[in-house]
């Protein structure tokens, strides 16, 4: 088939342009021809809360990504989906995160669609969002309208498309492992490329921080001296979007300076599997979710997790087998994690993680984005 994914990709960084591009890959392994057509401007500046949105890493030599679309020129809307309507897709894949890009998206796949061939699938990471404002409603909306079917990646995400559609094909597919990090890196590896003390034990908060991931909670949590007795370290890995002086001021509330230990910078591809290597478990202490990456990284590095019981983290990560899933409350956290550390239950949840990824293949992904596009 020939299947053009529209959406976030080199040069652009992060966890979108990183699933686009694993799923093209994918595809390509199933012997379709691909095109990625990303943004020539993805956010104006202004609006882009981190420090660039550019990738660090080198140009990928295996995909074939096209620059075209801009996503607050109408002009280029126009352009950018007589372009890919006159490519013929078999499949014009959409990935929707955020009702800012409901207009660039939703116009270019009405165009697309008048060629009479090509169907349209989105992948949903979300259709409500986590952090709302005036008009996301109004423009979702928009947004299903301009597409054929759709593909959820967590059952809470497939009951909120229902406020927008009820009639579309509609598939769920949970989230695929992360496994282009590369292979997993040792601990003494990983602690020496970090500069972390091999005596310790390590707790990781991963991914850019934004104000409903909750770093509030896990640092209350954090602040129970038990973890001083079993001489824990928590890591908090990625750059902060929402603030980062409120952060500080409540580490040293509570107490806690030297003893987190800051990566608040966004963390290329290349150096990810060092952060997990350093990590006995990775805490997701999210107040709102629908699905996570993180939590897909963590299954590919073979981490045992602990999440909180919100969206659709619970659905992929079985409490007691692969970690914990909790209230969004610093008290239940921190018992959570205690019990982790005292009764050392790496072992019995790594065990329950190496059964359970092997639901969360990308073969899964491209089947369904199939079926919902019949």
């Amino acid at each position: 088939m020939k299947i053009v994914i529209l959406g976030t990709a080199w040069p652009y960084r992060g966890g979108l342009a990183i699933y686009n591009e694993r799923l093209a890959r994918e595809f390509s392994a199933e012997n379709d021809n691909v095109t990625i057509h990303t943004f020539s401007l993805q956010y104006p500046s202004f609006l882009f809360p981190g420090k660039t949105q550019y990738s660090s890493e080198p140009e990928p030599t295996d995909l074939n990504i096209i620059r075209s679309l801009n996503s607050v020129n109408p002009f280029n809307w126009i352009k950018t989906g007589r372009t890919i309507r006159e490519m013929k897709p078999d499949i014009l894949i959409i990935k929707f995160w955020l009702p800012f890009m409901a207009p660039a998206l939703g116009k270019v796949a009405r165009i697309v669609r008048r060629n009479g061939k090509t169907r349209v699938v989105s992948i949903l990471d979300n259709i409500i969002p986590h952090e709302r404002r005036p008009g996301d409603r109004l423009l979702s909306r928009y947004f299903t309208r301009s597409v054929d079917g759709f593909v959820a990646m967590s059952e809470s995400v497939l009951e909120d498309l229902g406020q927008f559609d009820t009639a579309k094909p509609r598939v769920f597919c949970p989230h695929p492992l992360y496994d282009n990090f590369g292979p997993k890196a040792t601990r003494e590896e990983s602690l020496s490329f970090l500069g972390l003390d091999p005596s310790k034990r390590y707790m990781l908060f991963f991914g850019l921080i934004r104000d409903y991931k909750g770093l509030d909670l896990i640092l209350r949590a954090y602040a129970d001296s038990r973890f001083r007795k079993m001489e824990v370290r928590l890591i908090v890995a990625g750059e902060v979007y929402s603030g980062s002086e409120k952060y500080f001021e409540l580490e040293k509330e509570l107490g806690l300076e030297g003893l987190v230990v800051w990566k608040s910078d966004f963390v290329p591809d290349s150096e990810v599997k060092y952060c997990f290597g350093a990590a006995d478990i990775i805490v997701q202490p999210y107040k709102s979710a629908t699905q996570s990456g993180v939590t897909q990284i963590a299954y590919h590095f073979e981490k045992p997790m602990l999440v909180t019981d919100v969206g659709g983290l619970a659905e992929i990560v079985p409490h007691g087998s692969v970690g914990y899933v909790v209230k969004p409350d610093m008290d239940e956290i921190a018992d959570a994690l205690t019990d982790f550390f005292k009764n050392n239950r790496q072992e019995e949840f790594t065990e329950g993680i190496l059964k359970e990824k092997k639901k969360y293949s990308w073969s899964n992904m491209t089947r369904s984005v199939r079926k919902a596009a019949e």
